[in-house]
């Protein structure tokens, strides 16, 4: 099969879809791999690394999209790129088109097949190509709301980790999956007063045994998240719906509530964002300010630490892309049904429920889709 990686064009962008190692494994498979000239520079990757690894590079992006079968990215495609995709062609990338019409609209269009990093599943119902940014995501939010709460930036002036007779910073997580555990340990690492809220007993329970008094835990409901709104300092959104639009938790009339300069961090942006205010912004310009209250809601996060990003997220496509170009699409998909959880377009169809529900557009399962 002939892999293609374009590069990124997203603002701030600086991850690539594949690494020199991952090229070199699918040359080893006996593929072809086409790389982008400078795809992989943002995140300290020359293309000499990947001819070092048996890879072609080409000049443009065009000529990526037009020799390649398979299209490995990171973010979804843009506009002008999912112009170049074509009928029968595979993309595999994050997709994220519970809240993007427009996209979802072109990608059925240009009859490509596309797999969606965020909805493969493994054996236990995890996400295990969403994992990884969720964990870097994760670990970013409290040093970037951090950054956010400090008063030249709009905040309210103050510490993580206070100072001997002032007390620290209250952290506010909601959401306790990938995202919110890994905030929380780090907020309070950092030396922060922590409380996550979650609605699973069991993942409430395993974070307390787990953590122990490292941070506190507290069953999500409304009342409860109202209260903790009007003492937290940041509030770290961080919930998930595999696939679907994120839920709206935190409401505008709350934030008269709330501490003048508390910080939001809306790590589920991606999704829709889960504060009624949150709208994506860029790396170039994080920052906004709603009614006193701080917005810090970057789409792509872990492409700030584009060098880390990358390599974690090699680490886990790797085996799926390996399987795709081995096997074709259908095969792998058929062979692996976390990989089919994965397919949300193909041929002008829609074959993901929860996008489809979001946007109101008629889905066709995925395992007609295989028979067919």
């Amino acid at each position: 099969m002939k892999i293609g990686c374009p590069t990124e064009i997203k603002p701030q962008e600086f991850r690539v879809g594949m690494t020199p190692n991952a090229a070199g494994e699918a040359v080893a498979h006996g593929h072809e791999v086409i790389i982008q000239s400078g795809a992989g520079k943002g995140a300290g990757f020359e293309d000499a690394d990947y001819v070092a690894a048996g890879a072609a590079i080409i000049d443009t992006a065009e000529e990526v999209f037009a020799t390649a079968d398979m299209i490995v990215k990171v973010k979804e495609p843009q506009a002008g790129e999912r112009k170049m995709l074509r009928e029968g062609q595979l993309l595999f990338t994050y997709l994220h088109l519970a809240p993007d019409p427009e996209q979802t609209k072109d990608l059925m269009e240009s009859g490509c097949t596309a797999i969606a990093y965020e909805t493969v599943t493994d054996e236990r119902g995890g996400l295990p190509l969403l994992a990884p940014m969720s964990e870097v995501a994760g670990r970013l939010a409290p040093q970037v709301g951090a950054y956010t709460l400090q008063k030249a930036n709009g905040g309210r002036g103050v510490l993580m980790g206070g100072v001997p007779g002032v007390g620290p910073a209250k952290v506010l997580v909601i959401g306790g999956g990938v995202v919110g555990t890994h905030a929380a340990k780090i907020a309070a690492g950092m030396g922060a007063d922590v409380t996550v809220l979650d609605r699973s007993l069991p993942r409430l329970r395993y974070l307390d045994d787990v953590f122990g008094g490292t941070f506190n835990t507290g069953y999500s409901s409304q009342g409860l998240l109202a209260e903790h709104l009007t003492q937290a300092d940041m509030v770290i959104g961080a919930v998930l719906i595999p696939g679907a639009e994120a839920p709206k938790l935190v409401r505008r009339a709350q934030f008269a509530d709330m501490k003048p300069g508390a910080v939001l961090v809306d790590v589920a942006i991606d999704q829709g964002g889960c504060f009624e205010t949150s709208k994506a912004t860029t790396h170039a310009d994080p920052i906004y300010d709603v009614d006193g209250i701080m917005h810090y809601c970057v789409a792509n996060m872990p492409g700030a630490v584009a060098r880390t990003s990358t390599i974690a997220l090699g680490n886990a496509t790797m085996p799926f892309m390996l399987a795709l170009a081995d096997k074709g699409w259908k095969q792998a998909c058929a062979d692996d049904p976390h990989l089919l959880n994965g397919l949300n377009v193909h041929a002008g169809q829609l074959t993901y429920f929860a996008v489809g529900k979001a946007l109101g557009i008629d889905v066709v399962s995925p395992q007609l889709v295989l028979k067919g």
